[in-house]
């Protein structure tokens, strides 16, 4: 029982973190679980993909009917559907790794250290982004490219999207901070939805307790609702303060995940 409240912990406040800032909530959750040593590599990552499908599904859904923010369908489908593809190779590669070092730890180890190098240049960037100069990409085929390298880093880390998703928007589409947030939700749902469906065509599907499942849905479901309606409340730069906090934790997380894994292989 007190597992399951854990669980449901995680997964609320992640979620609400996650909706607001666009980042998901799997990137907090994967390497928070994973510091635990609750469970299996295998198991948090699709504990974290059925958490963040559930957040961004109600995110989206809460957001568009609020009009938070505007949402550019004509980028975001092409970079979803790029991204759903991507996700199909992701978890290929996932497998491969698994099964070619056959050692939990080691694929524990390599997440960990390129999440630690995504979330410190997604941070750096965030810092220094008033400086840089953005571009305003339109083409359906690029976005369609960057959607499918999206997906790949996503599904292969088992975080759903993260703060690579934020840089990319801002950047190749000079979209603002909820702009980029809402984005980024709308294409973690189409990767999710496409991951989920292989896992499960698959049969890859892994041997986890029904009630840490149901607690995780249900607080990706509560945290979403409840991150919609502050992201209401808040402006740009609480969001980027937010955000900028978030990076710095994981990133701290992350390098003790990596110490932790590095040791056991």
């Amino acid at each position: 029982m007190l597992m399951t409240i854990i669980f449901f912990m995680v997964s609320i406040l992640s979620s609400i973190a996650g909706s607001i800032c666009g980042i998901g909530g799997g990137v907090i959750i994967k390497p928070v679980l994973d510091a635990t040593g609750i469970m299996s590599v295998s198991n948090i990552s699709f504990l974290s993909g059925c958490t963040v499908l559930a957040m961004s599904i109600v995110s989206v859904y809460k957001n568009v009917r609020a009009k938070t923010a505007k949402l550019n369908v004509r980028i975001a489908t092409g970079l979803a559907i790029g991204a759903a593809l991507g996700g199909v190779v992701g978890k290929s590669m996932f497998q491969m790794l698994k099964s070619a070092v056959g050692n939990e730890n080691a694929v524990g180890m390599t997440q960990a250290i390129v999440l630690i190098i995504i979330t410190l240049g997604t941070l750096i960037y965030t810092i220094y982004k008033n400086k840089i100069q953005t571009k305003e990409y339109t083409q359906l085929w690029l976005c369609f490219i960057i959607g499918v390298l999206l997906g790949v880093m996503s599904s292969f880390l088992g975080i759903g999207g993260g703060p690579i998703n934020l840089v990319v928007l801002a950047y190749f589409f000079s979209l603002s901070t909820k702009e980029a947030a809402l984005s980024s939700l709308y294409i973690i749902m189409f990767s999710q939805i496409t991951s989920l469906i292989q896992t499960c065509v698959t049969g890859t599907v892994p041997e986890v307790e029904a009630s840490y499942l149901i607690a995780m849905v249900l607080g990706g479901i509560l945290g979403g609702t409840l991150g919609s309606r502050v992201n209401k409340k808040i402006d740009e730069s609480g969001v980027n303060k937010l955000f900028i906090a978030l990076m710095v934790v994981i990133v701290g997380i992350n390098v003790y995940n990596a110490v932790k894994f590095g040791v056991a292989f």
